[in-house]
């Protein structure tokens, strides 16, 4: 008996006669267990990977096909014999085969085998020729065959590669041009398969041609990926003008499946700009897309996977600058994990699940499972820990923090998190998030009043910022001298609230270019009303201030600051629970005065319950950039007003 999966599924006898397997349910039942290596599949898991919607008797219906496929792989058992090709065990089923017995299997064995013994190279021809097309070819709809066919297609040509670098580097393979030449035609952005193509043709007396090979593959990566050949296509550039490419070098050739970046990717200039600010920021978001948009159509998962996860650019606030772009670059990390599957490399995966929790930021964007985000978060911190990577890891927990604004009153666990960050950054040499973890721990001491201590990781944001040029650093850390002259403008011999407002109005020029539209939007009118509450003066009506995503929150004590008490009543009735972000216990707060205002109990209980955990935080301050002074006030007024209704 013989079971082939690398193409349409089959069996075959002894003699080579095929064995009527039955309908498509019946193949694929059986190519879900080759798949499982010998391992048991579940019945539930063979229902939900042979349905998308199972029938009520689908586990009947699996039950059927499997007594089926039992008797036609083994014709002639005895019906009281246990069957031993397709076994039960436990909850499942299992496929009992000798290796050697399954094509996929076999292909496998060999390719590792060749990976450890150049002398295997003939036998790993043999197992390359018998492949007859896509693996699993007629199981084209289900996404675990799906993820199969991605994972060995990537298998296959790295068996292309590797025997051709075998045979180049035993002093043959001068007839693999033509071959090569159509691996790379079909896989252009394989950069491994170049450098092999330009080999043979140099062994094989064509220096000329390989040249042209390794500038076709230069200007293919530039114009198609945005990205410069690796070091090995150079080196070998070289080693050909300079006439002494040894045999032996071609060892060194292939380094794995898929493309190994060169020193400067569109990505690795992307995350360049984003830290300069401004214009360049903005353009090294819509740069960083169109790479990962790149790097999806060429259908190779590792480059994906890599070019998505390099942009690992610390991120500091809770709502998205670009929310469609965010999106786009979420739906390619969750497309990509998917495909590489649970068994996929790991520093690929967590940078991937980093990559969704930073993205998604704290609310989770828009459509997607409430929590996702911050699962992805917890799994690429495990993953970066398991790997022992400090940027990983510090990356990883880039995510976790924008994924820890859960509910209010969370101002020291997220300082925990700014510790880790700062300390690994030191430690490793990571400067761009060493003032991650400044600003993380400055917002954190902010929100818990302790202006002093947030004062001295302001200074020390600026000193690294001054080190590494980041400009948007002095940016942020104005906002929080803006939001300690408002602070200490309610003690006495302090600054006026005039003063604090001219503070706040220089931070907002500073922030206006800076191309954070998800940090400015709405800032400067939600300092100004925490300004004046915390002087117990009425919201600011300018009808020119652009209130951003604070509006609903705002508006009633605006309503009620223009007399429009009815309005105000209607507006503060249809006010939403705040998104969980950085301004969430202030939106709270506002929620509370305009309850409190308004004599609305029910609203303002509600808001108590929220707060009931920030009584130590000061409202807006988790932001670093504005207060409207501590969350314990407002949680008294709302207790008085909910005890009277």
């Amino acid at each position: 008996m013989r079971i082939d999966v690398l193409g349409a599924v089959r069996a075959l006898r002894d003699d080579g006669s095929p064995v009527d397997l039955g309908g498509p349910r019946h193949r694929e039942v059986l190519a879900r267990l080759v798949a499982a290596e010998g391992r048991m599949v579940t019945t539930d898991t063979l229902v939900d990977d042979l349905w998308t919607d199972p029938p009520v008797r689908a586990v009947g219906a699996l039950r059927t096909f499997v007594a089926a496929l039992r008797r036609a792989l083994e014709p002639e058992r005895p019906p009281r014999d246990p069957p031993r090709v397709i076994v039960t065990e436990g909850p499942g089923y299992a496929l009992r085969l000798p290796r050697d017995e399954v094509d996929v299997h076999r292909f496998q064995d060999t390719l590792a085998r060749a990976r450890r013994h150049p002398d295997a190279v003939t036998d790993l021809g043999a197992a390359l020729a018998a492949w007859r097309g896509p693996a699993y070819a007629d199981v084209p709809g289900s996404a675990w065959a799906q993820r199969e066919r991605i994972r060995l297609e990537e298998l296959r040509l790295e068996g292309v590669e590797l025997r051709a670098r075998l045979l180049l580097g035993s002093g043959e393979g001068a007839d693999l041009v033509a071959g090569l030449g159509a691996h790379v035609a079909d896989h252009p952005w394989r950069e491994p398969a170049w450098g092999l193509l330009a080999r043979a043709q140099y062994h094989a007396g064509r220096r000329a041609d390989a040249l042209a090979t390794l500038r076709r593959a230069r200007a293919m990566l530039v114009d198609q990926l945005g990205l410069d050949p690796g070091a090995d296509l150079q080196r070998l550039e070289m080693e050909i003008l300079g006439g002494s490419v040894p045999l032996e070098g071609a060892r060194t050739a292939w380094a794995g499946p898929g493309v190994r970046l060169g020193p400067r990717t569109t990505v690795d200039l992307a995350r360049t700009l984003a830290l300069a600010g401004g214009d360049a920021l903005v353009h090294s978001r819509r740069d960083r897309l169109a790479a990962v948009q790149a790097a999806e159509r060429t259908g190779d998962l590792s480059l994906t996977a890599r070019i998505i996860g390099a942009y690992d650019v610390p991120a500091l606030w809770s709502r998205a600058d670009d929310p469609e772009q965010s999106r786009a670059v979420v739906a390619a990390a969750e497309r990509t994990i998917t495909a590489l599957g649970p068994d996929g490399p790991a520093d690929l995966s967590a940078r991937l699940l980093a990559t969704i929790a930073v993205e998604s930021r704290s609310a989770d964007l828009s459509g997607t499972e409430p929590g996702r985000a911050r699962q992805a978060a917890r799994r690429a911190e495990a993953l970066a820990r398991d790997l022992a990577d400090p940027a990983l890891l510090a990356f990883a927990l880039n995510g976790v923090f924008l994924q820890s604004f859960t509910r209010p009153g969370l101002a020291a666990v997220r300082d925990r998190t700014g510790a880790e960050i700062l300390d690994l950054a030191t430690r490793h040499a990571l400067p761009n998030f060493a003032v991650l973890g400044r600003l993380i721990r400055l917002q954190s001491a902010s929100a818990l009043g302790d202006l002093d201590t947030a004062t001295s990781h302001a200074e020390a944001a600026e000193q690294l910022a001054a080190t590494i040029e980041a400009p948007l650093v002095p940016v942020l850390t104005g906002w929080f001298r803006a939001r300690v002259t408002a602070a200490r403008s309610t003690e006495p011999g302090g600054p006026t609230a005039a003063t604090a407002a001219a503070h706040y109005r220089a931070a907002e020029n500073a922030l206006r270019t800076a191309g954070m539209p998800g940090l400015h939007r709405g800032l400067f009118p939600l300092a100004l009303l925490g300004l004046r509450l915390l002087h117990d003066r009425p919201a600011p009506t300018d009808p020119h201030l652009d209130w951003g995503p604070y509006r609903p929150w705002a508006r009633p004590l605006v309503l009620l600051a223009q007399d429009r008490t009815e309005e105000a009543r209607a507006a503060l009735a249809t006010v939403p629970e705040p998104p969980r972000d950085h301004m969430q216990e202030a939106m709270w707060c506002l929620t509370v005065r305009a309850a409190v205002r308004l004599g609305a109990p029910g609203i303002a209980a509600r808001a108590q319950a929220a707060l009931r955990d920030a009584c130590a935080e000061h409202a807006g301050a988790t932001s670093g950039m504005v207060t409207l002074g501590p969350v314990a006030r407002y949680l008294a007024e709302a207790e008085a007003c909910a005890g009277a209704g």
